[in-house]
């Protein structure tokens, strides 16, 4: 049935998906509706489709399926709608003097700025400010009505509209399918959705070039590949579109076509044909050029550094290895240079050992590194100021969107610059560091070779060290061992093949086998919550618990609901918030998963505040407090970063009590727990375990079967990334003549 009326109130919206509470004045009677709703406002009306419906706790109510708004219509609505704030500047004495002036007519005069200026107290540019956002709220409004009907949320949907504007209609009826490359966060599936209700044939080429922009991102995003073999590509797209016949040929054919059309990058190589994303083969481009430049553009270096290094040595009551030696020499002497060893090599020593030498020579430097908790460890460790790449190449957002202040035209004052982690960094990051460089800057990169890749597409470390064309040192020696420590011994074992020892006198490493996933389950919590705290003297929120899986019995979903009901339990003093199936309270632990470098924060040191923007995936915080009023919560970072959501926000958080490996990277923690329950050989890898362990400083702990640890450790399996980073820097390093 259908029913109209004036808005009365709103009562609650869900910005997320638009589901709402509204009061209707309906025929003399409020009625109250309840469903997915544009966003509306006191005053409009709206003409509902639905049903009434008893509900047990609220009872009559009429749920709604489809929603029109309309603009008011009576004198004193059209006055309240206009006077209600939506419109800036635009308040109730100067609301009543446009309608006293053209009364029903209002809303038309709205759209011609010089009848609106006709009116006292309005001058023609203020008019005309107040006709364009008139038009944008009802353009905004219009195309959210249309989106909905094909199931996108109101989240979605706002984010669609302000890259379309007024033309969103017209441009996804024209094209659906341009979303998938236009817009972040809409897949295939949701275009192709609208597409078929729009009648457009399943063999169209708007189709299948939605297909491959959709797999080569996907493959980018989820598995860190930068191209795809034309093969591979071919059966994935195929596989996407399910044709009732083999349409191949025409996948290849639009293949070549945006290949043409510049749309794509396709390019031969020893193996296959390569098909990339424009973007990424720009990238790949881009740091192979740069770093060769880098390389081969430094300046001599004439100082004495056997007398430099021996004075580190003397300032320190150390005796550096002839390795390590070599190592300062070399990272100051090439114009790139990569240091890579695993915990307790000495990779720290030789960073501080390098600072020291650079400010005997009186060089400039610059210490980077990917995350805040990694920036705030090299920090920590060397006693200099080290940051984010992101807070050193300046997040700016002046032109309303984010860009960095230094780049290729605006170049960072620096004669080194060294990156600790660069194992983590992918390659968009690597390239807007290194493309802010001058030539002649002599760049360090410091990392382990052995930990997984970065989460974002690319394999920077490891393609740099396969072009061998960049000076490596590697370091085996392990110089920190503490007394009865076994971090470090067993981090090395692992990464050699051999299972780890224990021993009733460590301090730092612990094994708790057990038989089912349940039991695991259950050892992860007790050794969480109770048992671990004790030992070390810390609070269960500084415990990380590191999960192969994020699915299973001992997987990291459920391991989090159930840390949260025994660490941050339901309390009617505390604030929740659900996001789908998950709810957060305050005082959750929590993670950020995206990139977000609009995101405003403010961090307070003593009297002196901090203003920024930019927060980043990885970076770790506790929900402070939630705003339901204002649909609005507050996270607490570790690095006292201080910063305000709102609830659409929330698809860029997760509970963090556990998380995946991967979601770790270049994090520390006091204690790490280990749970390993299961899963698939290409998961359960050596790497992995190895990462996990060298996440913690005080404690580790693992806990399942003795026969899956066995298998992950000979498990030696790397999945392969596609990148043809190393294939465009020997092609630099040809056109130089110096192959």
């Amino acid at each position: 049935m259908k029913i109209s009326g004036e808005v009365k109130e709103i009562i609650y919206v869900n910005s997320l998906n638009g589901y709402s509470v509204v009061e209707i004045f309906n025929s003399g009677v409020t009625i109250t509706a309840v469903g997915i709703f544009p966003p509306v406002h006191e005053g409009e009306i709206v003409e509902l489709t639905g049903d009434f419906e008893n509900h047990k706790g609220y009872g009559r109510q009429f749920a709604v399926t489809d929603v029109t708004v309309n603009l008011p219509s009576k004198i004193e609505n059209i006055k309240k709608y206009l006077s209600s704030g939506l419109i800036k500047g635009l308040g109730e004495v100067t609301a009543a003097a446009i309608v006293n002036t053209y009364g029903s007519d209002s809303f038309e005069v709205m759209n011609y700025p010089m009848k609106l200026a006709k009116v006292k107290g309005i001058s023609l540019k203020k008019a005309t400010e107040f006709g364009l956002e008139f038009q944008k709220i009802k353009g905004m409004q219009d195309a959210i009505i249309f989106l909905q009907k094909y199931g996108i949320s109101i989240n979605l949907a706002l984010k669609i509209y302000r890259v379309y504007q007024n033309k969103t209609e017209e441009l996804v009826r024209d094209n659906p399918y341009r979303l998938v490359d236009d817009i972040e966060g809409v897949g295939f599936i949701t275009a192709d959705k609208i597409a078929r209700e729009l009648g457009i044939d399943t063999n169209s080429n708007a189709r299948i070039s939605a297909a491959i922009i959709h797999t080569l991102k996907e493959a980018s995003s989820v598995a860190g590949h930068t191209y795809l073999p034309l093969g591979e590509l071919v059966k994935a797209v195929s596989e996407l579109l399910r044709p009732e016949e083999d349409i191949s040929s025409l996948i290849e054919a639009n293949i070549e076509d945006m290949g043409f059309l510049s749309e794509l990058q396709v390019l031969d190589t020893a193996e296959h044909k390569a098909v990339m994303l424009k973007k990424n083969y720009s990238i790949e481009r881009g740091i192979a050029k740069k770093i060769a430049e880098l390389e081969m553009q430094s300046f001599l270096i004439e100082d004495d550094l056997e007398h430099d290094i021996a004075a580190y040595e003397r300032a320190n009551s150390l005796i550096l290895h002839q390795n390590q030696k070599n190592a300062i020499k070399n990272a100051i002497t090439n114009g790139v240079a990569i240091i890579t060893g695993g915990p307790g090599t000495g990779k720290t020593t030789i960073i501080k050992g390098i600072i020291s030498v650079l400010k005997n020579m009186k060089l400039r430097f610059v210490l980077a590194a990917p995350t805040g908790r990694a920036a705030k460890r090299l920090s920590e460790a060397t006693g200099e100021d080290a940051r984010t790449i992101h807070r050193i190449l300046d997040l700016d957002f002046k032109s309303g969107k984010g860009y960095f202040t230094y780049n290729e035209y605006t170049k960072l004052e620096t004669d080194v610059a060294i990156i600790d982690e660069v194992s983590m960094v992918d390659e968009y990051v690597f390239y807007s560091f290194i493309k802010a460089l001058y030539k002649g800057t002599r760049l360090i990169l410091v990392g382990d070779k052995d930990q997984l890749p970065s989460v974002g597409a690319g394999n920077v470390l490891a393609d740099l060290i396969a072009s061998s064309k960049f000076d490596v040192t590697y370091l085996t020696e392990i110089y920190r061992q503490e007394k009865n420590s076994l971090i470090v011994e067993n981090a090395h074992r692992i990464n050699k093949g051999k299972f780890f020892t224990v021993s009733s006198d460590s301090t730092d490493f612990f094994y708790k086998e057990t038989a089912t996933p349940e039991e695991t389950l259950e050892t992860t919590l007790s050794m969480c919550v109770d048992r671990l705290p004790g030992f070390l003297g810390v609070s269960p929120l500084d415990i990380q618990v590191l999960c192969p899986m994020k699915k299973g019995i001992a997987g990291a979903i459920n391991i989090n609901a159930r840390l949260q009901d025994r660490i941050n339990p339901k309390n009617p003093a505390k604030k929740e918030m659900r996001y789908g199936d998950q709810i957060f309270r305050e005082g959750d632990k929590v993670m950020q998963i995206v990139n977000n470098y609009q995101q405003e924060w403010a961090a307070a040191d003593g009297l002196k505040i901090e203003m920024g923007v930019g927060v980043f995936n990885g970076d770790i915080g506790v929900i402070e407090r939630i705003n339901l009023q204002n649909m609005e919560f507050t996270i607490r970072f570790d690095d006292n970063k201080v910063s305000v959501y709102s609830f659409s926000d929330l698809d860029q958080i997760i509970l963090s009590y556990a998380v995946s490996v991967h979601k770790s990277q270049g994090s520390e923690f006091d204690a790490a727990l280990i749970p390993v329950s299961g899963g698939p050989p290409m998961l359960l890898t050596r790497n992995l375990l190895y990462t996990a362990v060298t996440r913690a400083k005080k404690a580790v702990v693992l806990i399942g079967p003795k026969q899956l640890f066995m298998r992950m450790i000979k498990n030696n399996y790397t999945a392969k990334r596609f990148s043809l980073l190393k294939q465009f820097i020997l092609e630099e390093y040809r056109e130089d003549g110096v192959f």
